[in-house]
């Protein structure tokens, strides 16, 4: 779908007019999509990238995200979300915002960071969390395992992306490389970011999907003392930073020349 699409719908006088129906960005994502200088944020807050993106190109918005999404979280909400399933035929472009949380240091199981949440009774949930985040930034510096290999990440990416082009081959697609943190829970530590962007890279580049640097984008922001302090998210120039390079990135790959005025027709 695209701006140009349009729907028939009855006026005040009982004529049929055509009318523009917006499109729907589509983005998959972690937290980097909306977290800003202080925290979480409303996934309608203006000043976040995806609203960014959506206010310039005149689309609405579904966000899909939470903090820790990795890729195959991504194909997850894309097979389990029924509001993703929603926002599909109307997407006129998805945003694989996920990545950077594969590439991080893990060397302790992902899956254990995963069910602290469940673990009773509460007392003993708050002592494994405290432990996990103690010894987290102590391990880091081992740099691996990371969280997800690049190798699996590519290829959540890539069921992702087979299934979206078998229910709509014509929808345009937008990767991500990961971006850059200064974290102390993580000890300053990303040795794996550059396979990770190396095989998403080579990945888009095989499926001809157009690509944002993140890293590009925020390095600056991210250095800087207008970013959030725990060093991971972005300030409002790292936002602003992005949307401007998806945008550009949107308007090169989507199949029809993206046109904010509305199209309503007698």
């Amino acid at each position: 779908m695209t701006s140009s699409d349009t729907s028939v719908q009855p006026d005040s006088a009982g004529r049929s007019v055509s009318v523009r129906r917006r499109p729907v960005l589509l983005v998959l994502a972690d937290s980097l999509s909306y977290f800003g200088p202080k925290g979480g944020l409303a996934a309608d807050h203006p000043q976040i990238w995806p609203n960014i993106v959506a206010a310039e190109l005149d689309w609405d918005v579904e966000l899909v995200a939470r903090i820790g999404w990795t890729c195959r979280d991504a194909w997850w909400a894309l097979t389990q979300d029924p509001r993703v399933w929603a926002a599909v035929p109307k997407a006129g472009a998805v945003v694989f915002a996920v990545g950077g949380m594969d590439s991080l240091p893990s060397p302790l199981p992902t899956a254990l960071r995963e069910t602290i949440r469940y673990v009773r009774p509460p007392a003993l949930r708050r002592a494994v969390r405290e432990g996990y985040q103690w010894l987290q930034p102590r391990l880091a510096p081992l740099g691996r395992p990371v969280a997800l290999p690049p190798r699996l990440s590519v290829d959540y990416l890539e069921s992702s992306r087979d299934a979206l082009a078998y229910m709509r081959p014509e929808l345009p697609v937008i990767a991500t490389l990961p971006s850059v943190h200064r974290s102390a829970a993580y000890a300053n530590v990303h040795s794996g970011r550059p396979a990770a962007a190396a095989a998403i890279t080579a990945w888009a580049n095989d499926k001809q999907i157009p690509v944002v640097d993140l890293a590009e984008a925020v390095r600056d922001d991210i250095c800087s003392a207008n970013a959030n302090p725990d060093g991971i998210h972005w300030g409002w120039a790292g936002h602003g930073a992005v949307a401007a390079a998806m945008i550009a990135a949107i308007r090169a790959a989507a199949p029809e020349p993206v046109d904010a005025s509305p199209s309503d027709a007698g």
